[in-house]
């Protein structure tokens, strides 16, 4: 076996005294434990001498640089089992202990030059990858010019792109012939009972399995029934209504409306709270009805919405106050229709103080509206218990007026149906829980004031709130 290694390229650390020698070898003795090299070089100068020869003894480091007979490395160092050899950590070029696994890159695709039936590109391959992956203390030829430099690279070239690499290209994979060895059916039915078996799907008739696709607002996690009747009055009126997630809402009447408000004004939701709350549900619908974040920008304050308030001299009228101050808050050119009366509620009042500190626009004319269609009428004329209001001349004018602009309605509160309403309406927004409503109501629409659960149940409703995360949530007729 130490005949195999003959020719190779070394490099042999003798220490500080001896130095460092480089050479080929020339002859191992087993028998002597002896290594020659011929035409060595002796810490980088070529020695005068054509052949050294070193013992086992005086031999620190051992280090192969090149290998033109390769088997393993293994074999090189069984000629020393006798004689360990000290060699330094983390170098993969070097022999360690006359036994170690890790090869030098060159020799891995050397010794497989040999190997019967092997590609010819398959040695290509591992040569260029063993030249590429010389360490640092191998010895490289220095270039001679620019010519050697071409040379050099044209031989790279060689070993990656030359023959011998295209030789398995010529025959074309076969993908319609690979997919027909899959068979679906059966993994797919083997998947299918795995899961059964798991209890991953419900067994059952097919109409009660649990659906094989879900959409991205169901929940995978099975949960308990849901329950859409959360609300149950005692006197209930003569609509229902549901909201986007099938939530059942049912009207109410008047008088238990009137009868849920007090209670709540006695636990200290008082009329003031009522119509701020209900000030800024009106004012969040109407700025999303004008156009919301695409219509209020920065880029857009020469174009402020107008929004025309009809109001009378009720509570209603007050909450209709409330919404508009909110509204010339949120740089909308408010104009507020009120007629003059000698005495007014201290609640419309209030809020008509406060309505004037906002820079909006007061008139008790009809004729001091304006001519040209505005973004949003909101209307608040109407009240539940005095109908009489429809027969006065500044009421039936102000209807007049709103139903000759052309521009959508936004009806606050609106009486229930039987009374009549002189303003088609587009929506209507109603409070705590809806009244029935008349079909020239438009889309009705809920708003959240505050009333607490208890406050609910002290007059004989079970309620659940049906808002969810907003305070404003559209209504459709059950």
């Amino acid at each position: 076996m130490a005949a195999d290694w003959l020719g190779s390229l070394v490099s042999i650390n003798c220490g500080a005294t001896l130095g460092v020698y480089q050479g080929e070898v020339s002859s191992v003795d087993q028998t002597s434990q002896t290594i020659s090299l011929r035409q060595p070089f002796h810490n980088g100068v070529k020695c005068p001498v054509p052949e050294v020869t070193f013992s086992a003894i005086d031999i620190k480091e051992l280090k192969i640089l090149d290998i033109r007979y390769g088997k393993t490395q293994r074999g090189f160092m069984s000629a020393f089992n006798s004689a360990p050899v000290p060699v330094p950590k983390g170098d993969r070029k070097t022999v360690e202990h006359g036994n170690s696994p890790q090869l030098c890159s060159k020799s891995y695709g050397e010794r497989h030059l040999d190997v019967p039936g092997q590609h010819k590109g398959f040695r290509r391959r591992h040569n260029s990858w063993s030249s590429s992956s010389r360490g640092a203390n191998q010895v490289t030829p220095k270039k001679n010019g620019a010519k050697n430099g071409v040379s050099q690279m044209k031989q790279r070239d060689d070993e990656c792109f030359g023959d011998g690499m295209d030789d398995g290209l010529d025959t074309d994979f076969d993908f319609e012939g690979n997919l027909a060895l899959f068979d679906k059916a059966a993994v797919f039915s083997e998947i299918e009972i795995s899961e059964r078996r798991n209890g991953a799907r419900s067994v059952g008739a097919p109409q009660e399995q649990t659906p094989s696709r879900y959409r991205h607002d169901e929940n995978i996690l099975e949960a308990k029934p849901v329950v859409y009747r959360q609300i149950a009055v005692t006197q209930p009126g003569a609509k229902e209504y549901c909201t986007d997630s099938g939530l059942v809402v049912p009207s109410i009447t008047y008088d238990l409306r009137k009868r849920l408000l007090s209670a709540a004004e006695r636990h200290g939701l008082s009329l003031e709270r009522r119509l701020e709350m209900t000030g800024v549900c009106a004012s969040q619908m109407a700025l999303t009805l004008l156009g919301g974040p695409n219509r209020f920008t920065p880029k857009n304050l020469h174009q402020r919405p107008t929004v025309a308030l009809l109001c009378g001299p009720h509570v209603q009228g007050a909450q209709g106050i409330s919404c508009g101050r909110h509204l010339a808050n949120h740089e909308v050119e408010v104009i507020l229709f009120l007629p003059n009366f000698v005495k007014m509620l201290d609640a419309v009042t209030s809020e008509l103080t406060l309505f004037n500190k906002t820079g909006g626009k007061q008139v008790s004319n009809i004729k001091d509206l304006p001519g040209t269609p505005v973004d949003l009428i909101i209307s608040c004329l109407d009240c539940h218990e005095n109908t009489f209001l429809m027969d006065q001349p500044w009421y039936r004018a102000a209807a007049d007026w709103a139903n000759r602009n052309r521009a959508p309605v936004l009806s606050l509160d609106p009486p229930v149906s039987g009374q009549g309403q002189a303003i088609e309406a587009k929506w209507s927004l109603s409070l705590c829980l809806p009244l029935a409503l008349a079909e020239g109501a438009g889309r009705v629409y809920l708003c959240d004031i505050g009333v607490p659960r208890h406050v609910f149940q002290e007059v004989g409703i079970k309620y659940h709130s049906p808002f969810g995360c907003k305070f404003v949530i559209p209504l459709h007729s059950a």
